[in-house]
């Protein structure tokens, strides 16, 4: 793979609009080897340095709260052709242990997360931007169902982040990166033909 120069994709958009829903399906459709997804969540910097609110609670809303130095520099090491392992980040759930994460090499990388268009090094390198919108009542019921059983929250907390950090976070750090992509989409419901088009075009890149 070193000799190839890999082609990269940004997809971002709204907490639970469907970015997660998106890189699994790349990742059932292609072969290790022939994609790598990178999830901008796995380089959220350590509790001590993220953002503490007015009333003590972190806030993960945040571009400050993603060491984008490091993803930067592990991208440019996926693109000369060397393998990159993390550790997990497992948003402080305390019934999940951590894994090691290895990124392969690969011609096609695509990096996903909320803020991955505001940090302008980043910017620079993708080749294809997308962004996964959906509606706020749609994105705040999936948001109260994910983060129940994924990261043991209660409604409360749940809809506290989404009131006082999502909600002003897709305003400032979203919404106007959204005019500026190649793609838009939309899933309320389902993505199938976005996905579709996405697909071929990724074939026709594994071709070439």
């Amino acid at each position: 793979m070193a000799t190839i120069k890999p082609y990269i994709i940004g997809i971002a958009g709204g907490s639970a609009s469907g970015k997660t829903t998106l890189i699994k399906r790349l990742n059932k459709m292609y072969k290790p080897g022939e994609i790598c997804v990178i999830s901008q969540d796995h380089y959220y910097k350590p509790l001590s340095e993220q953002v503490i609110d007015e009333n003590g609670e972190i806030n993960f809303d945040l571009p400050a709260g993603i060491d984008f130095g490091r993803l930067v520099k592990d991208i440019r090491k996926l693109k000369k052709g060397q393998d990159v392992s993390i550790v997990e980040y497992t948003f402080n759930n305390p019934n999940v242990f951590p894994k090691e994460i290895t990124f392969k090499a690969s011609p096609i990388l695509v990096i996903e997360g909320l803020f991955i268009y505001t940090d302008s090094k980043l910017d620079a390198l993708f080749d294809l931007k997308l962004y996964v919108e959906a509606s706020l009542d749609v994105m705040l019921k999936r948001r109260l169902t994910r983060d129940a059983k994924e990261r043991g929250m209660t409604q409360e907390q749940i809809e506290y982040q989404w009131n006082e950090h999502v909600m002003p976070a897709y305003n400032q750090y979203l919404l106007p990166y959204r005019d500026n992509v190649d793609l838009i989409i939309v899933n309320n419901t389902h993505f199938d033909r976005s996905f579709q088009v996405l697909s071929n075009h990724l074939d026709r890149l594994l071709k070439a």
